[in-house]
């Protein structure tokens, strides 16, 4: 054997997750040591069997892999059970199936058990808090907003008749009274449950809006890069409400630079392998249209990340931690998700959507 055919087999056995082969029947044609460890049974154990019998029945994850097979790409799926109780049992993990080029019908199988499932868990708590404060909000516009009114009142017409010395507190009354009411008319953007309205929205129309208003205030020393795929077809949506997410989101990647400088870039690309459970139904909802905000600043810590998008979570010392919440919200009510990815220098918001025919599934 030479040098040629016995790296890649040591590349694929030095990986720390599963790795099968499928030939063009089914067939397993090789499998890496984790592989082996995963599914609890040897490689030759492994040849022996077709790729059907290692997952449940009616496994989406076969249809991926006839989608690859068939159409040469790379196809992923989301929180899926993978294994049997005879094989290694069933677990939740992420899947990815890609069609090897050089070798005709046969199709590279990869398995993730840091499963993305996770994320998508996050979203739906993201929603759940957005519920959360939209009744909050409700709740509070209604007990605070009139006694606060009333107090406001009074300290205007008392502020004449206290002594000069005195005054600048009926003053500080009024100003404390318009900010805790400001706060609470920005959460009374969340109980606003109604359906948004629809248009056909060109993404990068939006990206280039958020880019004139970012370029109108950024500090020196931002440069702003783009990474666009012309080909990606129209978002259903507002297109006020996501200038709004993708605005909230630059703001707070120029904010994150802290001065410093750096790029920010925003970049589009269409997947459409990307997929999603629907809770409670077995329905698997398309998500192709990625939108991400990349930014060099200084990061969000691993231990505030799965909870930057709940209500009064911040990053910033000052922060109120409702614009990352406002943020979780409209994505959501557009039938997306989005996630919060830690990088070695920086940080990147990812923004997932429905094509116009999946929003009502997804919503």
């Amino acid at each position: 054997m030479s040098k040629d055919d016995v790296l890649p087999r040591l590349i694929i056995e030095a990986m720390p997750f599963p790795l099968l082969v499928a030939g063009p029947k089914g067939e397993i044609v090789s499998a890496n040591s984790a592989a082996e460890d995963f599914f609890q049974a040897s490689f030759s154990m492994l040849r022996k069997l077709d790729v059907a019998e290692l997952f449940p029945f009616s496994s989406p994850a076969l249809e991926a892999l006839g989608r690859a097979r068939e159409g040469g790409g790379v196809v992923n799926e989301y929180a899926i059970s993978v294994g049997t109780p005879r094989y290694g049992g069933e677990r939740i993990v992420d899947f990815t199936t890609t069609a090897i080029g050089e070798a005709a019908g046969h199709v590279l199988i990869s398995i993730q058990r840091q499963s993305m499932a996770k994320k998508f868990d996050l979203q739906l708590s993201h929603q759940g808090a957005a519920r959360s404060v939209s009744g909050m909000a409700s709740m509070l516009a209604h007990e605070i907003k009139n006694p606060l009114a009333g107090i406001r009142g009074a300290a205007q017409l008392l502020e004449p008749s206290l002594a000069p010395q005195d005054q600048p507190l009926a003053r500080m009354i009024c100003e404390e009274t318009d900010r805790i009411r400001n706060l609470v008319n920005q959460m009374e953007v969340f109980s606003d449950e109604r359906p948004v309205e629809r248009e056909a929205v060109n993404i990068h129309v939006v990206l280039e809006r958020v880019k004139q208003l970012l370029l109108a205030e950024a500090p020196e020393g931002i440069h702003l890069a783009e990474e666009y795929d012309p080909s990606l077809p129209d978002v259903s949506g507002s297109k006020d409400q996501l200038v709004q997410v993708f605005l909230n989101l630059a703001k707070n990647a120029v904010e994150a630079m802290d001065g410093q400088g750096g790029e920010l870039r925003l970049s589009t690309a269409f997947k459409p392998g990307m997929k999603l459970a629907v809770v409670g139904g077995g329905e698997r909802i398309s998500l192709p249209l990625e939108v991400c905000v990349h930014d060099e600043g200084h990061g969000v810590a691993e231990e505030l990340r799965p909870h930057i998008f709940d209500p009064f979570i911040s990053s910033k010392s000052q922060g109120r931690g409702l614009g990352l919440a406002l943020v979780a919200k409209i994505v959501r009510d557009h039938g997306g998700v989005v996630e919060c990815i830690g990088r070695e220098r920086g940080t990147t918001f990812r923004i997932l959507l429905p094509l116009g025919s999946n929003l009502e599934k997804a919503r």
